[in-house]
């Protein structure tokens, strides 16, 4: 079987199992063709809520999966490949919160939406790499512990002078890979390149660029541009998406160190022996656990929009 035949009769089995597939930006590229709907990980998850099929599978990560059913309950959500985790999400345990809010009552614990769920369920609100800086001057609260990853928190806190933004040890091992001295070899290979860079990378990296933002910020931001070479400094699949979706132009890699092992878990074998065999894992989660979990949710989009 090649891959177009594959990919038609996933599309086709799609249908008439009542399947929809959700794809991160960071799987690839023979996995977008088949996707119902390409994005961020609480952008899907929203997608998810208001698609019309009872089933949905994840081509992602655990957490994302997670959010998935926290905000569908009603469905029977499916993750790609059982080992694909997120080792940021998993970085920082419930008891560790739980601890410090004992210790510190009147900080507001704000979480990256990378974290599980049972972590999700002891902070207080959600935010996105797109929404962190809007929700934390929303917030009323000057005191803030931002998780898990430090160098998300510090762009915001150098961002929002006003708050007095707490930080633990913890971030994307992927972006951290990431330095200045890729910018540097980057920038003499190509010196009328944008550089591009998600919030995750290391401070270093972030202060040289022309533009920092979520996934889907980078890439609409080198779409709508009148440049025509940029450097990416995030996962680099985002490299080959962009590339194909804009011929004339050029984008290259910041580091080839920057692959997320755990988003290339899932193949498109993987999707097909989902839709084909039903072979895949599902999210179960009780209910106490899922309510809980859904408070920060829903506190992200009063404060977010």
């Amino acid at each position: 079987m090649t891959i177009r035949e594959m990919q038609d009769e996933i599309i086709r089995l799609k249908k008439e199992k009542d399947i929809c597939i959700l794809v991160h930006a960071y799987v690839g590229h023979d996995i977008w063709e088949v996707a119902d709907f390409v994005g961020d990980s609480y952008g899907l998850s929203k997608q998810a809520a208001a698609a019309p099929q009872k089933n949905v599978l994840m081509c992602g990560v655990r957490f994302m999966a997670e959010t998935c059913k926290i905000l569908s309950p009603e469905k029977r959500v499916y993750l790609s490949h059982s080992d694909a985790g997120c080792p940021m999400a998993e970085q920082i345990g419930k008891k560790v919160i739980e601890e410090f809010k004992k210790k510190n009552p009147d900080t507001t614990v704000v979480a990256y939406i990378n974290t599980t769920a049972d972590l999700k369920t002891v902070c207080d609100v959600c935010v996105t790499s797109s929404s962190a800086l809007q929700i934390v001057n929303n917030i009323e609260n000057k005191d803030i512990l931002f998780i898990p990853d430090m160098n998300l928190g510090g762009w915001i806190r150098e961002k929002c002078p006003d708050k007095n933004i707490k930080l633990m040890q913890g971030g994307c091992p992927t972006h951290a890979l990431i330095s200045k001295t890729n910018v540097e070899r980057l920038k003499a290979i190509h010196p009328d390149a944008l550089l591009l860079v998600h919030p995750e990378c290391r401070k270093e990296v972030v202060d040289l660029a022309d533009y920092v933002g979520s996934t889907t910020g980078i890439m609409d931001f080198a779409k709508k541009s009148d440049a025509k070479e940029f450097i990416i400094g995030t996962e680099n699949s985002i490299v080959q998406h962009l590339q194909m979706e804009c011929l004339d132009k050029r984008f290259y890699e910041l580091s080839k160190e920057c692959v997320c092992r755990n988003m290339k878990l899932t193949t498109l074998a993987d999707v097909y022996n989902m839709v084909k065999y039903g072979e895949c894992e599902e999210i179960i989660m009780d209910e106490e656990t899922r309510l809980a979990a859904k408070k920060p949710l829903d506190k992200m989009l009063e404060l977010g929009g």
